[in-house]
């Protein structure tokens, strides 16, 4: 990206004389106040969005995320856990037993997790989750104002509004319900501003901020700085399409500090990578199988947003934590018609290039429009088998449009402000692109506790060195056994769980463990309701089960559907449960050698 004076030159702007003495003093202290009303602002709006989460910061339960809130604070806890005992962070037993869980092949974001396990043992990892959320929301805002403010116009209020696009966009809001790896995002504009910093000429200790960057954005989350890095390599690409000269010297300028910074990243983050591709239960590649956006998605309004609740559309997410391209149709609108109106702009170009193409790679390997295919190819069926590629969801390349569509929006407002008379004119404009887009409060609960069996220690008669198995057993579609683990502040090993793992001698990776028959039957149960007639080769394939998992104890809650579940054990172990506390308990270790 150019500098702010160059902008200044290409849309017709005045570069103002480097201030000095008393000027310059002013200048920080006017700086500072803007910063500071910025942060404040986005703030206040991040407190908004998550308000109902923070009215039950302990208790609260985030209704729109599935089971991934109960997976991420196991994460959470799970580091606070690992610290106090000094237990290694990469991996652990104590989901999926034995064969355990690759935790850096997982998202478990320990860019906050370990510098916020204080929070977490004092407070719980709820208030961890709803903390992590709110600053991931507001410090995105943030740090895209504090680039678009340095780097692209010299408005402070333009920044602030491609800031305040970027950091609550409907991508961000949808996952602000379960992903908060797609919320916390701050580290990316600094590490663009770095390499932008390097392309002109800056020297080692930039390279080494860089280094440090990356580093630090790997252990927040990986998917998010792949899709930032093709992003800026197709901006990159046009910007420089027509300014070969240009893009000589900046390639001669940065090549040897990137590869200082590379190396740095490279070294600082071996170990965990290396863990992370090659070490116990880690995987080759997830299929998650065609994931694109549907056309339809860029034209309508997210569902948590005032326009989704005015004019909802057709239903065309893959779920609702991946409204990655609900950005309806008046912002792509006025996204045209700013790239239009700034063409002699480079920025703006390359910018509106950027959008189109990151636009088009989310639509997936087969146009869908209203979830009809189409048989219409797309450029994903050309990316979709590349190492790394292979794994990402391809609807969230759409996410790289939103700094973009921001840069766009802060070109439009910074020359409107300085054209006085094209004030009015964008101000309309932008109300009716982005008001449909202001995002509502993300909808709250009030949790169900844990079992009294598992918060009381009531537990602990019942397990001596092996697992427990609760009934069904915790899987993606239920996972509140991992929220009892953590009050029984993990005492125990669990059998199954909810995470990413591999399976087959391929290491396909799936979500959740590989698949038993006892715990496909006891899913199968609860989701029918109905108990099986239960055969002599089931109670012998349930014995072999118990003896993979070590299992000491099964467990039913008591608040399940659970009158044909306790039947279905009942039955394959030939046991009489014991009630104790709220849950049924079947002690098996008399049939686990």
């Amino acid at each position: 990206m150019a500098a702010v004076d160059t902008t200044a030159v290409e849309t017709g702007a005045e570069v103002a004389a480097p201030a000095t003495g008393t000027t310059r003093t002013r200048r920080r202290i006017r700086i500072r106040r803007s910063d500071a009303i910025a942060a404040f602002g986005f703030t206040v709006l991040a407190v908004y969005v998550m308000g109902n989460q923070w009215r039950l910061p302990a208790s609260g339960y985030l209704t729109g995320s599935g089971q991934d809130q109960r997976m991420w604070e196991w994460f959470f806890a799970l580091a606070a856990h690992s610290i106090t005992n000094l237990d290694n962070p990469l991996g652990t037993l104590l989901q999926n037993y034995p064969q355990g869980v690759n935790l850096m092949a997982n998202t478990s974001m320990f860019g906050v997790s370990v510098p916020l396990a204080p929070v977490t043992l004092l407070f719980g990892p709820t208030v961890t989750w709803t903390l992590v959320l709110t600053f991931g929301l507001a410090s995105t805002a943030y740090a895209w104002y504090w680039f678009l403010g340095r780097y692209a116009v010299q408005s402070q209020a333009a920044a602030a509004l491609g800031g305040l696009f970027c950091g609550f966009a409907p991508a961000l809001i949808s996952h602000a319900n379960g992903h908060p790896n797609f919320v916390v995002l701050p580290l990316l504009p600094l590490i663009l501003a770095s390499v932008i910093r390097l392309s002109r000429g800056a020297g080692t200790r930039t390279a080494v901020v860089l280094g440090l960057l990356v580093a630090m954005q790997i252990a927040l989350g990986e998917e998010p700085l792949l899709i930032t890095a093709v992003t800026f390599a197709v901006f990159v690409l046009a910007y420089f399409a027509f300014r070969p000269r240009e893009a000589v010297a900046a390639v001669r300028n940065a090549l040897r500090p990137l590869l200082l910074a590379a190396a740095i990243a490279l070294l600082l983050t071996a170990g965990p990578l290396w863990w992370q591709f090659f070490g116990p239960q880690s995987y080759r590649f997830i299929d998650h199988g065609p994931m694109g956006n549907d056309l339809k998605a860029l034209l309508q309004f997210p569902r948590q947003s005032i326009g989704g609740r005015v004019t909802p559309g057709q239903d065309v997410a893959i779920n609702g934590t991946e409204e990655n391209s609900y950005f309806g149709w008046p912002l792509l609108v006025v996204t045209m018609a700013s790239a239009i109106w700034l063409r002699r702009v480079a920025l703006a170009r390359a910018a509106a290039i950027t959008v189109v193409v990151m636009c088009v790679v989310s639509l997936g390997a087969e146009l869908t429009i209203g979830r009809s295919r189409t048989g219409i190819d797309m450029p994903w069926s050309w990316l979709e088998k590349l190492p790394l590629f292979e794994s990402v969801l391809e609807t969230r390349f759409a996410i790289g449009a939103v700094p973009a569509i921001a840069l766009l929006l802060a070109l439009t407002a910074d020359r409107a402000i300085r054209e006085k008379v094209t004030r009015i004119p964008w101000a309309v404009a932008f109300a009716l692109a982005l008001v449909p887009l202001v995002p509502l409060p993300l909808t709250a609960v009030q949790r169900t506790p844990a079992p009294d069996f598992f918060a009381d220690g009531s537990w602990r008669t019942y397990v001596d060195d092996g697992s427990v198995v609760v009934v069904p057993l915790p899987r993606p579609e239920d996972a509140r056994a991992l929220t009892w683990q953590v009050e029984a502040e993990f005492g125990f090993p669990l059998a199954g769980g909810y995470f990413v793992g591999p399976v087959g001698p391929e290491k396909k990776a799936k979500y959740g463990p590989a698949d038993r028959p006892t715990a496909q039957l006891l899913g199968a149960v609860q989701k029918s309701g109905t108990a099986p007639a239960v055969t002599e080769q089931m109670r012998a394939q349930a014995r072999a089960d118990l003896v993979y998992w070590k299992a000491d104890v099964v467990v039913l809650p008591s608040d399940t559907e659970q009158r044909a579940l306790r039947r279905t054990v009942q039955s394959l172990l030939s046991i009489e449960p014991q009630r104790v506390d709220d849950v049924w308990v079947w002690d098996v270790r008399a049939l686990v050698p």
